[in-house]
């Protein structure tokens, strides 16, 4: 972690001076915008602004005359640029003081990625106390901050006031609010009332000055902002939902900030500093989509899964489908041949092990595209030989599915299609959260 601290002052590099020091290894060269002296954990330092890059080293002090000379600079460090989310200038002000304080120099405001690709934040100052050298960086990095097209300057923000035990509100003003005000991200809250709100909201409210929509909750009301903004672009365009084929992507980018049930709370303190920076960060991830052929199964089956999101929670540590990620453009389906009703249960037991659900000859998985589902006069799908006894037929249109917690009469077809690249989530790569030991993981 970059953490700077105080320590003596230095004077400002004026343009022109002579700086005794070798240039910097031909590797790191780029337009240099901006070059000076400042003081980094308590040591003078020659720091060099780039187009990409923030690097310095350390200034060696000179031996007395007659010594052997050593070499003048130590070694480089360097942050990238994108990993910064904010600057300030550092004052320090007293009681008795009158105005802004005295100046002690510039704080950097740093979103680094550590182990297991968590996201963690950090500060770096740069200490000087010259008002003219100090301004010039300043008006530098806000100039390169504000260059990032990715970036969000205005979202709207919709809370669900329901989730993480009801304190989701208390959580999003103190937690939320400030680091976004840090980013210089300016912020439009709608406290939804009911369910369905969002939706509606969506619909009718123009969204026009704001870049992006942001949803603190559960995973219901992630899935009813990703609803609402993929329907608001199928009505900007003019297309009839009934008879869609290809939908159009979603207009403005979403991004997901967890406070919802299944969250533990050592977890959701860490999804939620991930999702902050990765909007303080703001890069727009996109989904992949494959080719495929189709592949025809029949059989009895007892149970039938599709999932496009890993579903990891406290209840289920290796999740529901652990190969299954959000961005790599592909569903997981999970069919549950007709076996014992022991072999069954031991089955779903295994969900809340760490041991593989999957390990069973009766389980099968396949990862796909799309798929179409054909009831054809099933029994109730337990082994008859085991039980003894007839079965009575289910009628076709008699067949439920559980959509996210939600029980659904389906007809007698159902055919599920992924759409990839539809929309566009604020945040990094996920596909090096796969060794991630987190205790929800679902986006």
């Amino acid at each position: 972690m970059l953490r700077g601290k105080r320590g003596s002052r230095v004077g400002a590099l004026e343009e022109g001076t002579p700086f005794r020091s070798p240039q910097l290894p031909e590797a790191t060269a780029e337009r240099v915008l901006l070059r000076g002296i400042f003081e980094i954990r308590r040591e003078s330092c020659d720091v060099v602004l780039g187009e990409r890059a923030l690097r310095w080293q350390r200034i060696q002090p000179e031996l007395p005359a007659g010594g052997s000379k050593g070499h003048l600079l130590g070694r480089e460090e360097s942050i990238d640029l994108e990993d910064i989310f904010s600057v300030k200038l550092k004052r320090r002000c007293s009681v008795r003081q009158l105005g802004r304080g005295t100046l002690l120099g510039i704080t950097l405001f740093i979103c680094l990625k550590e182990q297991q690709h968590k996201l963690t934040n950090s500060t770096l100052d740069l200490i000087n106390m010259s008002e003219d050298h100090c301004d010039i960086w300043f008006r530098e990095f806000k100039k390169i901050l504000e260059g990032f097209p990715s970036r969000p300057k205005s979202l709207k923000i919709l809370l669900n006031p329901q989730s993480h035990r009801k304190e989701s509100v208390q959580v999003y003003y103190e937690k939320v609010e400030p680091l976004l005000k840090l980013a210089g991200i300016k912020t439009d809250v709608t406290i939804t009332e009911y369910k369905g709100h969002a939706l509606s909201l969506l619909d009718e409210c123009g969204l026009q000055g704001f870049d992006g929509v942001v949803c603190v909750g559960g995973d219901g009301s992630a899935s009813e902002a990703a609803h609402a903004l993929l329907l608001r672009a199928q009505k900007n365009a003019g297309v009839e939902m009934d008879c869609l084929l290809t939908p159009n992507a979603a207009q403005r980018p979403l991004g997901l900030i967890p406070a919802g049930s299944t969250n533990e709370s050592s977890a959701e303190t860490t999804n939620l500093l991930q999702a902050l920076l990765s909007l303080a960060k703001a890069q727009q991830s996109e989904e992949l989509d494959h080719g495929g052929q189709w592949q025809t199964i029949q059989g009895q089956f007892l149970n039938i899964s599709i999932m496009a999101i890993p579903c990891l929670c406290s209840v289920a540590p290796r999740g529901l489908a652990p190969d299954t990620r959000l961005n790599n453009g592909s569903m997981s389906l999970i069919v549950v041949r007709n076996t014992t009703r022991p072999e069954f249960v031991k089955h779903l037991k295994r969900y809340s092990s760490i041991k593989n659900q999957f390990n069973f000859p009766f389980v099968e998985t396949y990862t796909i595209e799309e798929v179409k589902i054909h009831p054809r006069g099933n029994s109730n799908g337990h082994n008859q030989q085991e039980e003894g006894g007839n079965h009575k037929t289910v009628p076709e249109n008699d067949f439920p599915w559980n959509i996210d917690g939600d029980l659904m009469e389906a007809a007698s077809e159902v055919h599920i299609r992924l759409h990839p690249r539809l929309i566009r989530l604020y945040g990094g790569t996920l596909e090096g959260m796969n060794d991630s030991k987190v205790a929800c993981d679902c986006i």
